[in-house]
């Protein structure tokens, strides 16, 4: 799929899903863990922080929204 025709796709589903340009998005990556135990920095015992991603990782796009609670 071209870079353009995937844009044009998202741009479409949020566009469905009301999001306008107006709206302030939170995106954020899932699927993925940080090292933290102490390493050597090799494949097989990364260094302390290092970001890896699951091959079923997914991109998150939300509408930052106030949290309201009910009242009484």
């Amino acid at each position: 799929m071209a870079k353009s025709e995937f844009i044009d796709q998202l741009a479409s589903a949020m566009e469905q899903l009301g999001f306008t340009s107006d709206v302030p998005l939170d995106i954020a990556i899932a699927g993925g863990q940080v090292y933290e135990i102490e390493g050597t920095g090799t494949k097989w015992s990364p260094k302390k922080g290092t970001r890896k991603y699951n091959n079923d990782a997914f991109i998150v796009i939300r509408k930052v929204t106030p949290v309201i609670s009910s009242n009484a």
